[in-house]
This record gives C-alpha cells, structure tokens and sequence, in this order.
C-alpha cells in the first residue's frame, strides 16, 4: 500500500519509527554519537560529560565499539586487548578545541598539560601546533603515568 493511502495516524506512526529502525542498524565502522551525560566510560564508570576530551575504540572479532571520556583511559584499555595491534582497530578522539569534530587518534596530535577528565593531561588538535605532541609521544606518557587511580580494576574491563 502507498504510503498516501494510509491513514493519517498510520503514516505519522510509520514516520515517526523510522529513526528507531535506522538506529537498530548496527554500525561496523567509524566514530558514532555519543549521549552526552548518559553514557559512561569503559574503564572508569564516570558519566561521559565534556566532548572534548572523549574517545572511542572500535574492533576485536565483533567490530565494538568502547566509549571513553578521556583518550588516557582509551589508550590503557587498548593496550590489554588481545587484538589491540590488528590493522582494523579504530581509535577516535574528539578535538579538544572544538569538542565537535571526532579525529583519527593516531593521527591527532596532542596538547599535554591540559586537565582533562582523569588527568593525564591531554587534549587532540587536527594538526602539528607550538607544544603539541605526536600520538606516539603521548601514548608513551600515558602508559609511563599509569592507570588513573579512579579506575576501575583491569580485571574488571578487559575483553578477549
């Protein structure tokens, strides 16, 4: 049946499920939305608040996909995942200046000494500025500081 022949109430119905069925769609690639004050780290538990500093991580046998509020927390849960150097693996960060444009985390560069949401001191730029920072340098920096004493136990949220 065409959809002008429906019912008026069937029709705005059928219009008002179609971003219900587009979002059951699962993803297999690339950054997606984060809900703002409603989704939570992998790794820590706190609530995913500032878009600045957030980042996610897609791959493994299912193509996940692991949201984090701080690319610290990011790079620590990466580093225990048995498929963490396949060439797949996405890693996303959003630029910390606009807060709105997610960024290719290896290729990002990065701002130390910023406070960010578990304090390793880090922030994304889209490219080469005075003081910043290559993903390598950071990463390093990251894993040589430790895991945030606010996260929770590896034990706890690594994956196989």
């Amino acid at each position: 049946m065409c959809a002008c022949n429906l019912p008026r109430r069937s029709f705005l119905g059928l219009l008002a499920s179609l971003p219900l069925l587009v979002a059951c769609k699962e993803q297999k690639e690339g950054p997606e939305d984060i809900r703002w004050g409603r989704e939570t780290c992998a790794i820590c538990g706190m609530i995913i608040t500032d878009a600045r500093y957030a980042a996610e991580v897609r791959g493994g046998p299912d193509k996940a996909l692991v949201k984090f509020d701080d690319i610290g927390d990011a790079v620590h849960w990466l580093m225990v995942q048995t498929w963490k150097g396949e060439a797949d693996v996405e890693f996303w960060v959003r630029d910390s200046i606009t807060g709105e444009d997610w960024l290719d985390a290896r290729a990002a560069f990065y701002h130390p000494d910023t406070i960010s949401p578990m304090d390793y001191g880090y922030g994304a730029v889209p490219t080469h500025e005075p003081g910043s920072v290559t993903f390598e340098v950071m990463q390093a920096a990251v894993l040589l500081q430790g895991l945030s004493s606010r996260c929770l136990p590896v034990e706890e949220w690594k994956t196989e």
